[in-house]
């Protein structure tokens, strides 16, 4: 029985360490991401689960593949499981009140991550960068290569916005039209399609494969003889597929440059696309910002702490001012790409070649 008794003691020590660890962690929080389909969307997965448990808190990343019910059904298990927080990157962000009402009966905070959810009083805080000033970047891009500050023109151009149900899209497009339009209405710059606003000319659900055909289309009927000097394109995935129209009609060579294309994101295929003079520009957000500013408003809130913003006018979802923290993006190109990608170690030289 002596030696039962230190046997019980042993095994009770052995124990010991874990049951404490466990009650150490701070819960449950979901990440719900719209896709895999952009590189920077995993990185913001990847981001946001190392942050969260940097911070001690147990994480459940899901991948919607842009299907809004997939994303539904995700954020509605995450809640069954007992989520004290979300971070959701929505695909719609119009569609998620009703499930974000049944979170809210629970106690879960939710914090609208890059992409405003719209039409609920349920969401808390909302991380992002300045996204009007995305679209200025890229509007400034074309500006400086084509020379219109220095009277140079006309210009043909042809505009591109991303999907009408992101929130982000409205403020790209228009911080890009904001630089635009000065030029636009002297004349020295020329929309020959006449498509503007950014539900016409939105790409939905930001499909490459979808920019490409417009693209197609656009060239086919508009740019028989003319030639195309540049293209307001508001995200990588969608530069992508403007670039494969546009070599399918001989741009890109010595005798027929590539007109200027923007972008936002740097994703690998982009950087390695302005290196080699197809992509003139892309605009760099860097997701590992976001994901430690996204975890301490989730910690914060948990915390019972006030958390930090620096923002509290600007977004409106319908119902509400969210308190917002912005970001700030940083224009990237051939000339400045190795300290901004490079030396701050996003990427390693090696990816890029």
């Amino acid at each position: 029985m002596r030696r039962n008794r230190f046997l019980a003691l042993g095994l009770a020590l052995a124990l010991a360490p874990c049951a404490p660890a466990w009650a150490q962690g701070k819960g449950l929080v979901g990440i719900a991401m719209p896709t895999k389909s952009s590189q920077r969307w995993i990185a913001d997965g990847d981001n946001m689960v190392g942050s969260l448990k940097a911070l001690g808190y147990q994480v459940d990343l899901q991948y919607a593949d842009d299907e809004i019910p997939n994303q539904l059904a995700q954020i509605e298990n995450m809640v069954t499981k007992g989520a004290k927080a979300l971070v959701i990157a929505s695909i719609d962000g119009s569609t998620l009140s009703g499930m974000l009402q049944k979170a809210a009966e629970k106690g879960v905070k939710v914090v609208a991550y890059d992409r405003l959810i719209r039409g609920t009083k349920h969401v808390d805080y909302y991380a992002t960068f300045d996204n009007f000033q995305v679209g200025v970047l890229q509007a400034q891009s074309i500006v400086d290569r084509l020379g219109l500050k220095q009277g140079k023109g006309p210009f043909n151009i042809e505009v591109f916005a991303g999907s009408p149900d992101d929130n982000n899209s409205g403020f790209f497009y228009e911080g890009a039209m904001s630089v635009l339009k000065p030029y636009l209405d002297s004349g020295k710059l020329v929309i020959r399609s006449k498509q503007v606003g950014a539900m016409k000319v939105g790409i939905l659900r930001w499909d490459g494969a979808t920019a490409q055909a417009r693209m197609d289309n656009l060239m086919s009927a508009f740019y028989g003889k003319d030639k195309l000097h540049a293209v307001l394109a508001p995200a990588d995935v969608l530069s992508i597929g403007i670039i494969s129209s546009l070599k399918g009609v001989g741009y890109g060579s010595a005798s027929q440059p590539m007109p200027v294309i923007t972008g936002q994101d740097a994703d690998l295929s982009s950087v390695k696309a302005i290196l080699r003079g197809d992509q003139a520009s892309t605009v760099f957000k860097d997701t590992r910002q976001l994901a430690k500013v996204t975890a301490d408003l989730v910690d914060a809130a948990l915390s019972g702490r006030t958390p930090t913003v620096n923002d509290t006018k600007t977004y409106n979802n319908g119902v509400k001012v969210v308190p917002s923290y912005l970001l700030k993006p940083v224009a990237v190109d051939a000339t400045n790409w190795k300290p901004v990608l490079v030396d701050s170690g996003y990427y390693k030289e090696s990816q890029l070649k």
